[in-house]
């Protein structure tokens, strides 16, 4: 998601900071609004008597609305500045928030999740790259990791606070709009390290996605089966016999797990063939998803279950990054990112209207076996790309 910018010259240490610690606490607070605001919204369809099929559909747009913002966003940041223009979009996404609940039509819902989701694509753009950007070399894996940590604790908190909150009232918009405002605070104060985008060009991607299957496939694998299973997880909760709050804790299972396992599995990653990594996380996260019938009525085992199966798909993003990394320098490796951001949205895209339409099929244990499906499909490719590799090297 980062677009390639030089070090920004003249700026203290201080200064830097700065500038990191407001990005950090922008991207955490818009992970704290995708957090609360998944759920949310397919708990309140759920409750109108949306079908499985239509709230996958709706919140398949966010897929859309993130392929159609992407190519535009950096354009606009050297335009009228990265900071400022991540402030825009933050209020952006506050604003659009609360507007789910004033509207019935799922008309309206189409197009707030088209503005929504636009916004949020945007500011992981811009957030990743002011990151980045102001990131001393000798700890940008340093500072990463803090960032997607405090990034999934975020994710994870949104759940809980949906858990102390009715799904039939105004309050959840309200706190996630509230939210979403303060966070535009201190990047205002930061405005002074809004890093440079000056000389950038901008290179085609398409032909990475077929250069570097086993990363960009893991994206596409990573972004069906995380929104797939944020979208459905709570019904899924409902539909097997637990009350409102235990089904909205099923997604703070689901990111704990990303939380917690993100930096062992890139420590391993730099110790052992990414590639078996790769297959790894899908092998065992597919199998979890799988087993979820078999132990859905046995919660001191469902929880912990899609704690693990969440770390493990969140490998799936952590690892193929760190494999184009290997694999890719310089400009090459700045067109590969944006494969892998294209295909994380495509399968942001048809995830949840795949998960979405198994609900329906077999309610309720047809959205796990989809998700399985994603990933099974993923293990095929990746053991046949290692298998390919081994037979090349003999």
């Amino acid at each position: 998601m980062t677009p390639v910018a030089d070090q920004p010259r003249g700026l203290s240490r201080s200064s830097r900071l700065t500038g990191i610690a407001a990005a950090v606490a922008a991207i955490s607070s818009v992970g704290i609004a995708l957090g609360l605001g998944l759920p949310l919204l397919s708990l309140v369809m759920e409750s109108r008597g949306v079908s499985g099929a239509a709230i996958g559909i709706n919140t398949a747009m966010a897929g859309i609305s993130a392929m159609a913002v992407t190519p535009f966003v950096t354009p606009l940041a050297r335009r009228i500045g990265a900071a400022q223009l991540l402030a825009i979009v933050i209020v952006i996404t506050a604003a659009s928030f609360p507007l789910f609940f004033v509207f019935d039509s799922m008309l309206a819902w189409f197009v707030l999740r088209i503005v929504f989701h636009g916004a949020v694509t945007a500011a992981f753009i811009l957030s990743e790259f002011w990151i980045n950007a102001l990131a001393p070399e000798n700890r940008r894996g340093l500072i990463m990791g803090i960032y997607a940590t405090v990034l999934s604790f975020g994710f994870a908190l949104g759940p809980v606070i949906l858990s102390f909150t009715d799904a039939t009232t105004a309050m959840p918009f309200i706190a996630g709009a509230a939210i979403l405002l303060l966070s535009v605070v201190p990047v205002l104060f930061a405005l002074k390290a809004n890093p440079s985008l000056e000389g950038q060009s901008q290179r085609g991607f398409v032909r990475f996605i077929v250069l570097v299957p086993m990363a960009t496939f893991a994206a596409l694998a990573f972004g069906a089966t995380e929104s797939g299973m944020m979208a459905f997880i709570a019904i899924y909760g409902l539909r097997i016999g637990l009350d409102f709050q235990s089904a909205a804790l099923l997604v703070s299972a689901v990111a704990i797990g990303n939380i917690v396992l993100q930096i062992p599995l890139g420590m391993l990653a730099d110790r052992l063939d990414r590639r078996y990594m790769l297959l790894a996380c899908a092998a065992g996260g597919g199998a979890i998803i799988a087993a979820t019938p078999l132990i859905a009525h046995l919660p001191w085992v469902l929880f912990p279950a899609l704690m693990l199966c969440g770390g493990l798909l969140a490998g799936l993003y952590t690892i193929g990054l760190t494999h184009l990394g290997a694999r890719l320098a310089g400009g090459d490796l700045a067109s590969a990112n944006a494969a892998f951001i294209f295909m994380y949205a495509v399968g942001m895209l048809v995830g949840p209207a795949a998960a979405g339409a198994g609900l329906d099929a077999w309610n309720p244990h047809g959205m796990p076996l989809v998700i399985a499906a994603f990933l099974g499909a993923y293990v095929v490719l990746a053991a046949t790309r290692i298998l390919a590799r081994s037979e090349s090297d003999r």
